[in-house]
């Protein structure tokens, strides 16, 4: 199929509007582009569900702290523009640092206070805010729509749903399942930085949040013990250094007293150059289905 770029937000929201006013539902998948599988997984869904998709993609400024290099992060606008297309995506919204924010330093901040402080929060202190701002203003950008998301990042799926929320935004944030490799490791540009021998250590985040399931099926009621089941096996793994591993409640992401019928086990750890994440929800016996 064909695809349009549109780099201007004017141009963007004439067109959007131009569908919308013609009946049609618009699907939106926001991306930092180097895209992969996972990403082209939110655009297949988009395409089943709305009558005009738009994705775009945009390296945002504001999400890179002081330590981390916005320069080297990966881009490939010709290959992301095929994936693209070929996922189903009408619409390429490509703008500039300029057009997104055209008076240089910003001055406006969206911020959710206490699901920002802690997990990717504590480690990476600007990176929520810079998010939640520059996923406002996409949304403002494209109107009422339907956006979604992968929960690999599940922390900030559960932000943008607040912020969404809070601020009356409107728009329907959809989840999407994580898309893992056949060895189970989450999809993420990241992974492009692992070496062969990184590339089989960083496993072992799923397989710790596997083990940690088990355990919570088999009836433990301990988030300790869960917590200390994961942190355990990476802690193994000599190319991985552990930042946290932890068992949350799935709405305000903080660890329980016990283990609640429903929860999020969340892990980070850093493999070699990349950071990397990984969750998975899991329900105890007994719980909700």
């Amino acid at each position: 199929m064909t695809i349009r770029l549109i780099p201007q937000i004017s141009d963007l929201r004439r067109e959007l509007d131009a569908a919308r006013s013609e009946g049609k539902q618009v699907g939106f998948v926001p991306t930092m582009g180097y895209l992969h599988d996972g990403h082209a997984s939110l655009m297949r869904a988009a395409r089943a569900d709305n009558d005009l998709v738009v994705a775009s993609i945009f390296v945002n400024p504001l999400q890179f702290g002081a330590n981390e290099d916005l320069s080297s992060y990966p881009r490939d606008l010709e290959r992301d523009t095929e994936l693209s297309a070929m996922a189903g995506v009408d619409v390429l919204f490509t703008p500039t640092v300029e057009e997104m924010y055209p008076n240089g330093a910003v001055m406006t901040s969206v911020s959710v206070n206490e699901l920002s402080t802690r997990w990717e929060g504590a480690t990476r202190p600007s990176h929520f805010a810079g998010m939640a701002t520059v996923v406002t203003k996409l949304f403002w950008i494209v109107g009422a729509c339907r956006a979604y998301f992968g929960e690999k990042d599940y922390q900030q799926l559960t932000i943008i749903r607040r912020f969404t929320a809070d601020l009356s935004i409107p728009v329907e944030v959809v989840g999407c399942p994580i898309v893992r490799a056949d060895d189970g490791l989450a999809l993420s540009s990241r992974n492009t930085y692992l070496s062969p021998e990184e590339r089989k250590a960083a496993t072992v985040l799923n397989r710790a949040l596997r083990a940690a399931a088990a355990v919570i099926e088999d009836g433990e009621t301990d988030p300790e013990v869960v917590m200390e089941t994961m942190a355990g096996l990476v802690d193994a793994e000599p190319l991985a250094n552990l930042d946290y591993a932890a068992v949350v409640d799935p709405e305000t992401l903080v660890v329980p007293e016990r283990i609640p019928p429903v929860c999020r086990l969340l892990i980070a750890a850093q493999v070699g150059r990349p950071r990397l994440l990984d969750n998975l929800g899991v329900t105890a016996p007994g719980g909700a289905q």
